[in-house]
């Protein structure tokens, strides 16, 4: 007897989508102001912050097309396993459905992820290395949480690697949200609208 939850219908996932990356986002929120580590307080809005994060999407975009060409056989599983899963999902997701969706995952996960995850662990661990061990414990939380198979944990873990320096680096959550936000979106729409040959 197969006990397996089946995936949700392609015309019902734009919705759960929304909902989860949007409730992601007031979990972060909600958990933030309870530990004392209000995410909202981190995004600065300024206009070198937005050049800075739509900077930073290119390298993500040059992972991702590397992911594409690289003849690694896990590569290759994980890119089958999107196409299988994912991509009937939001296929025939509208070009602003499919933006509505990235950009409430990449501020939901970024507010979570960096805004307290992050900024939590660095503040209670303190001293020199506080600030480092909360870097990369966020980072293995981020890979885990996408943990589709050990492949995109890995990858999710490295990009979570990256978009807590971008933090850190910048002192702006807007950085990494952005690069996130239009990451997700690119290579959404790369696999729903411009890929015609199978994986």
């Amino acid at each position: 007897m197969d006990t397996s939850i089946p995936p949700p219908a392609p015309q019902n996932f734009v919705p759960m989508a929304v909902l989860v990356e949007g409730g992601i986002g007031v979990l972060a929120i909600g958990l933030g102001w309870l530990l004392g580590y209000p995410p909202l307080r981190l995004v600065r809005w300024a206009a070198a912050d937005v050049t800075a994060g739509l900077a930073a999407t290119v390298p993500l975009l040059v992972v991702f097309w590397l992911c594409l060409r690289l003849p690694i056989r896990a590569l290759r599983e994980l890119l089958r396993i999107v196409e299988e899963l994912l991509v009937p999902l939001v296929q025939h997701a509208r070009v602003v459905e499919l933006a509505v969706i990235c950009a409430l995952a990449g501020l939901g996960e970024e507010l979570l992820f960096r805004g307290v995850i992050q900024n939590a662990l660095a503040g209670w661990l303190g001293g020199p290395w506080g600030g480092w061990i909360g870097w990369l414990l966020a980072a293995a939380l981020f890979g885990a949480a996408h943990a589709i198979t050990r492949t995109y944990a890995l990858l999710a873990g490295l990009i979570g690697l990256y978009l807590g320096w971008l933090w850190i680096m910048t002192g702006s959550l807007l950085v990494p949200i952005l690069a996130h936000g239009l990451y997700d979106f690119a290579a959404l729409v790369y696999l729903t609208r411009k890929r015609s040959e199978p994986i």
